[in-house]
């Protein structure tokens, strides 16, 4: 039965094969050398193998969890992001009202300023997913051939942060931001200098301009946690070690694994003398299960560790994105078709 663990399992296979590949070639020429030239001396005891093996496994896996800690992190940053929108969404509907104004405004222009804040808020969004986007010289994994051959790709990739932002501001709010190189924070400032000037004119109680100032800085907060992640990679020295490790690892382990099983095939030499002389071929595919691992598990830690980089393992904060875009629209009225469709899935990957 074809169910979603066996396709993941064929994802990963797939995802790694130029490697299996490589590993394959790597034995296949050590086993062959050792056979055929009668090269019994050239082995090393298990010993300092497996001293270093321990070490590389000890760093992969702090790699992993430093890898992980970051994913982790990041989702939860967006989640706040998510939250903290939503709460702004109901609380602008609720707050922005003619309660307290001297010279109140018709519900026309009410609802008007009700968009405007919405739709301000959906560009800061905009504007800080295609932020979280830009390449960065330390993010190399996304042009890795496995992670572009199958052309899936960010939105962010796929549009202009001009073409995204500019049907939710106005011409003076984009010109604004443009002359900015923080468009995300520009943004928020001009979110909060309208809501002075809804408090100023009546429009807003001056408790609720406290409660909606302190909601801007909960997504300043967040937007700042959320560039500390972008901005600072993972320990440079810890990934550049860990990765020549694992390759100095993966290449010495056929001087210990190849002799070994030549010294297993005698014991089979004079019960079955073909079987004992062909055995050391057997140390191919127990070698490439060994080195795919130990691969494996370090190219997983370093894709994870920049959770915005726009592969299909990271942070999907631009379906996170429009999907608060979509809540926030459907709860201003708009029909279904005025409001853009979620990002679709393709392969199994949101982004």
């Amino acid at each position: 039965m074809f169910t979603k663990k066996n396709y993941t399992a064929i994802q990963m296979a797939w995802w790694t094969r130029f490697e299996t590949y490589l590993f394959i070639g790597i034995i296949t020429a050590w086993v062959a050398v050792y056979y055929f030239l009668d090269l019994a001396w050239l082995k090393i005891p298990w010993t300092p193998l497996a001293l270093i093996g321990t070490a590389v496994a000890f760093v992969i896996g702090f790699q992993n969890n430093a890898a992980y800690g970051r994913i982790w992190e990041a989702r939860k940053i967006w989640g706040g992001i998510i939250n903290t929108s939503r709460t702004f969404g109901m609380f602008i509907q609720d707050m922005i009202n003619n309660e307290y104004a001297e010279s109140p405004l018709s519900q026309e222009e009410l609802q008007k300023e009700i968009k405007t804040l919405t739709y301000r808020h959906i560009a800061w969004m905009t504007a800080l997913r295609h932020a979280m986007r830009v390449p960065k010289p330390w993010e190399t994994s996304v042009n890795h051939k496995t992670n572009q051959e199958w052309d899936i790709r960010p939105p962010e990739l796929e549009s202009t942060l001009e073409q995204d932002i500019k049907p939710y501001i106005s011409e003076s709010d984009y010109a604004y931001i443009s002359s900015k190189a923080n468009k995300q924070t520009a943004l928020l400032y001009l979110q909060s200098h309208h809501l002075r000037k809804l408090k100023e004119q009546g429009s807003i109680w001056e408790f609720s301009f406290l409660e909606l100032e302190s909601i801007q800085q909960e997504l300043l907060t967040l937007q700042g946690k959320s560039e500390r992640i972008k901005n600072f990679p993972y320990p440079r020295q810890f990934a550049t070690l860990n990765h020549l490790f694992m390759w100095v690892f993966v290449l010495l382990l056929p001087l210990a694994l190849v002799p070994q099983f030549a010294e297993i095939g005698k014991d089979f030499t004079e019960t079955n003398p073909e079987i004992g002389s062909l055995f050391v071929w057997m140390s191919i595919p127990f070698y490439v299960i060994v080195a795919w691992i130990f691969h494996t598990m370090e190219r997983i830690g370093r894709t994870g560790e920049n959770p915005f980089e726009g592969t299909a393992n990271d942070v999907p904060i631009s379906t996170m994105a429009r999907g608060v875009e979509i809540d926030l629209r459907q709860n201003l009225g708009e029909s279904d078709e005025e409001i853009p469709d979620q990002f679709p899935v393709k392969y199994h990957t949101q982004f």
